[in-house]
């Protein structure tokens, strides 16, 4: 059954899809997008009910996040990426969600987790500093998820090296204009963010490896099964998802302009097999990495549900098969687009910024394949895999 979130998400497409170029123009989400996602419940998807979230299956996440995409694919990944953080906050000391979310329950949290910054350790918490570029929706998002390493006290990484994820409200870092200028995905607003020796409690800090392992929530009494999932698994999700869901969105478009489109040598479109051939074998293609990605995390569910661990190897398959996901949608849409005709390039056709948005979603470091296919095969032979790909495994 299609989650009540999906609904409303179809419902509003046409006007989501009408807002898709202000959305580039502006440099990120209209306030119009953002009051419509917000209406949807899109973001709440992964957030406990107790805090007014669903606590939904990652499938109906994941759904969403490609609904929202077809139509705007800055709009779907904004979705994506601001959408799982609720899933993270949750495992973390409970006096956070209830600063966060009390007041208003669909405030946004955005990120990177990239550990760009230094917390220094100091009584009660840590003082961190740095700057974090790609900072999805942050305009819209009241406190910010970020990586930082544990420092020595002098501004320096301690050894052996710690990575810490901690969360700072809007009022502790700056979000610097002009930093977000680029080819695709122009209007989630991935903003570089600054921070100057802020405070950060203890409490809104959590370990890397405590998220990484899927051990946090029991730490802090969660027991449904959305939260004994990995990050390396959750948090690509959203991510791949909103590019499945733009090559869906480009390949819907691709087909409505070639039902009637006459080509140069007076042939119509419909009648030329190799367009055609084109467009169903990129059909399937999309469809597959749709149902792939899907399947992934609900096996990675199901096991967490049945109480069975979920291995190393298991992990692995996922973001192998994750990463394929992606690349797979994505080499369908340069297919489809290159038979598209002379009009796909003009700026007011749609299908022109789905191929350039899902080409700068692939950019991501979550697409790399080199080190995912690569743990994948040790984890499959059964292999110790080195420190450093274990953390996106």
């Amino acid at each position: 059954m299609t989650h009540e979130v999906v609904d409303r998400v179809e419902e509003m497409g046409s006007e989501l899809a009408a807002l898709a170029d202000e959305n580039e123009k502006l440099g990120k989400l209209s306030d119009r997008t953002v009051e419509l996602l917000r209406s949807a419940g899109v973001i709440r998807l992964l957030q406990p009910k107790e805090f007014g979230g669903y606590c939904a299956h990652p499938r109906d996440f994941a759904e969403a996040v490609m609904a929202v995409a077809r139509h705007d694919g800055a709009a779907g990944w904004v979705s994506g990426v601001v959408g799982v953080h609720p899933w993270e906050l949750a495992q973390l000391d409970p006096r956070l969600a209830h600063e966060v979310w009390d007041e208003n329950p669909d405030t946004w949290i955005a990120s990177p987790y990239m550990p760009n910054g230094i917390a220094d350790p100091v009584d009660g918490g840590y003082v961190l500093s740095g700057r974090w570029p790609f900072s999805s929706g942050s305009d819209h998002c009241g406190w910010d998820f970020l990586g930082a390493l544990v420092g020595d006290g002098k501004g320096r990484p301690a050894g052996p090296i710690s990575v810490l994820h901690v969360v700072l409200p809007r009022s502790d870092y700056e979000i610097i204009d002009g930093t977000w200028d680029v080819v695709g995905l122009a209007g989630t607003g991935s903003k570089d963010v600054v921070v100057d020796k802020a405070f950060i409690p203890e409490y809104r800090t959590i370990r890397q490896e405590k998220v990484q392992e899927g051990t946090a929530a029991e730490e802090v009494g969660l027991t449904e099964i959305l939260y004994k999932l990995p990050f390396s698994s959750m948090f690509p999700l959203g991510i791949t998802a909103a590019v499945v869901g733009i090559c869906e969105g480009a390949l819907a478009v691709h087909l409505s302009q070639q039902r009637d489109r006459v080509a140069v040598t007076g042939v119509q479109v419909r009648d030329d097999p190799y367009v055609l051939y084109a467009a169903g074998e990129a059909a399937a293609e999309i469809a597959a990495s749709r149902v792939q990605l899907i399947d992934g995390i609900s096996r990675l569910y199901d096991q967490a549900e049945a109480g069975k661990p979920i291995t190393i190897e298991d992990r692995a398959n996922v973001r192998r098969n994750q990463v394929r996901c992606a690349w797979r949608a994505v080499s369908a849409l340069d297919e489809i687009f290159a038979r598209s005709g002379g009009n796909a390039s003009r700026r007011g056709n749609p299908i022109q910024r789905f191929w350039r948005d899902a080409h700068v979603g692939l950019q991501h470091m979550i697409h790399v394949p080199g080190s995912a296919y690569h743990a994948n095969a040790l984890a499959q032979m059964g292999l110790e895999l080195p420190e450093s790909m274990r953390v996106l495994i």
